[in-house]
């Protein structure tokens, strides 16, 4: 069980007064919060090539290195080694470069393997982990059409009747489950935009699944179905007071400050959040709220508190669709912008916007969005934004590119945007998810004084040696079958392809049981075929 005195570990939080097991203690999956799903790791694991995880790895005053990997940092400042070690003490990362010189201290052998930053994921609906590919092929909305080719819609099924079936321990065993698999992943920072809020419970039982994965987090505070017992947004207060008292933890929290709903609400949450010193966040989707709304928000002064005016710390969801005046005001105010490329051009969200944010001087981070449709691994949307965007700029060069002789090949038009490198989807995926969530001073990249957030990924596998070019590896080659070691704070929760330190049979058996109540809760019978 995960220790509540590292200063990773909420101040005066719930667990610390109640213990987990009373938290849950009246559910039908009682004690699932217990030490039968996280337990200590062993002592020593070995593996294969005669190692074991450093001993203590994140507590003060232990140190290991990681030696001899490929180190790609993602900080300019810091650079980029063929070969190289990367020295952890505690928490942080103090020292990259080659031959390091440290005697008598745990190493970590990195030969073959690509070391780099952890994957940043800015928004991830956790809560619906029990729905993983219900609605494979579903749309954001039914379109009318009756299409036997489409699902029904995931507002309909998701958010308007699975959602307010959940309980707090359906809350809880999804985001934990959901929390460890993208660590699993290599995703060791995550935007939990949580819309199932309906009591304070289920708030605390969101940001607890939270607290036991061990991993960055970012809690998004959202609306839940709004039942009168949701508290929302005043809750606010008291969640950042009872869970947040301080910034030098794992878990941060954010502010869900959806326009769509009801304008004394989501009025009332962006006030809260620039009382309270909060990251706001709000999905913006092509036909979800007129134009004209947006644009009056886009209006706004912003800044100080209790405007509505965009700024710095506004992130959206999404951006589809939006007007030439929203964007305009976005970029001048700092507004950042996180894009779920795979679920946009699969459930009709609206064009991922990069070429306009290309066009603006914008850069983006990278979502998941949901698993009910789509996979929420680092690799599937780092490879789904490159090619989309390559994709429509080739096509725009094939289109109205200059096919005057002697030119055989088509020559861009003035003011095609340029292609997409993967080194840019690597940034999108690690130092811009970072700066969207104001992480950036803890992680993002492998820089000395920062938080040791790593993942060491296999380049000796099948699927990529040899080794010829380390980002092109990375996002064109790889799967999370090639994360080998994930290291968050300083902290081993991945070693050599297993996770530490969790009961993973009995968590896999509970969520199946969450899974099974919540289908009988809205009278749908599953159909592994349908």
């Amino acid at each position: 069980m995960p220790s509540r005195d590292d200063d990773n570990s909420p101040r005066n939080g719930f667990a610390s007064r109640h213990g987990r097991r009373d938290f849950l203690k009246a559910s039908a999956v009682a004690g699932v919060a217990g030490a039968s799903l996280l337990t200590s790791p062993p002592a020593r694991a070995h593996d294969g090539r005669g190692q074991e995880p450093p001993r203590d790895s994140g507590k003060p005053g232990r140190r290991y290195v990681i030696r001899g990997g490929a180190v790609m940092s993602m900080d300019p400042t810091v650079g980029d080694f063929e070969v190289a070690d990367v020295v952890v003490d505690g928490t942080k990362i103090v020292e990259i470069r080659p031959h390091v010189h440290a005697p008598g201290v745990d190493e970590i052998d990195a030969r073959g393997r690509i070391v780099m930053p952890g994957f940043v994921d800015t928004h991830h609906h956790q809560f619906e982990t029990a729905l993983r590919s219900f609605l494979p092929n579903a749309l954001l909305r039914d379109d009318g059409s009756g299409s036997p080719s489409a699902d029904p819609s995931y507002v309909e099924y998701v958010l308007e009747r699975f959602a307010p079936a959940y309980r707090p321990e359906d809350v809880y065993l999804s985001s934990l489950f959901a929390g460890l698999a993208q660590l699993d992943a290599g995703v060791t920072t995550v935007h939990d935009v949580s819309q199932i809020h309906h009591s304070p419970e289920h708030s605390d039982a969101a940001i607890q699944a939270l607290v036991d994965a061990e991993r960055r987090a970012a809690f998004g505070y959202f609306q839940g179905d709004g039942r009168p017992e949701a508290r929302y947004p005043r809750d606010a207060y008291r969640i950042r007071k009872q869970w947040f008292a301080s910034d030098d933890q794992l878990v941060s929290m954010v502010m869900g400050g959806e326009i769509q709903e009801a304008e004394e609400v989501y009025t009332r949450a962006w006030t809260i959040a620039r009382e309270l010193d909060l990251l706001i966040a709000a999905h913006a989707v092509s036909g979800a709220v007129p134009r004209t709304v947006i644009d009056e928000l886009a209006r706004g002064t912003g800044g100080s508190t209790g405007d509505l005016g965009f700024g710095p710390d506004v992130l959206f969801i999404h951006m589809t669709g939006m007007s030439d005046l929203t964007w305009r005001r976005a970029r001048d105010a700092g507004v950042r912008v996180s894009v779920a490329f795979p679920i946009e051009m699969h459930m009709r969200h609206g064009v991922p916007p990069i070429l306009t944010m290309q066009k603006l001087g914008m850069e983006p981070s990278l979502s998941s969005d949901v698993e009910t449709t789509m996979a929420a691994d680092p690799f599937t949307l780092m490879r789904s934004a490159l090619t989309m965007q390559r994709m429509l700029v080739n096509q725009m060069v094939l289109e109205q590119g200059d096919f005057t002789p002697p030119n055989e090949w088509p020559t861009p038009a003035e003011g095609t945007p340029p292609l997409l490198t993967v080194r840019d989807v690597l940034r999108y995926a690690t130092i811009n998810g970072a700066a969207h969530l104001r992480l950036d001073h803890k992680t993002g990249s492998l820089t000395p004084g920062k938080e040791a957030d790593i993942v060491l990924l296999d380049a000796t596998a099948l699927n990529v040696a040899p080794l010829n070019n380390v980002p092109g590896a990375v996002v064109t080659l790889m799967d999370r079958t090639n994360v080998e070691t994930v290291i968050v704070a300083g902290k081993v929760r991945k070693w050599r392809g297993r996770l530490l330190g969790v009961d993973l049979d009995r968590l896999r058996h509970d969520l199946e049981n969450s899974r099974d109540y919540l289908f009988r809760a809205v009278g749908i019978r599953p159909d592994l075929f349908a």
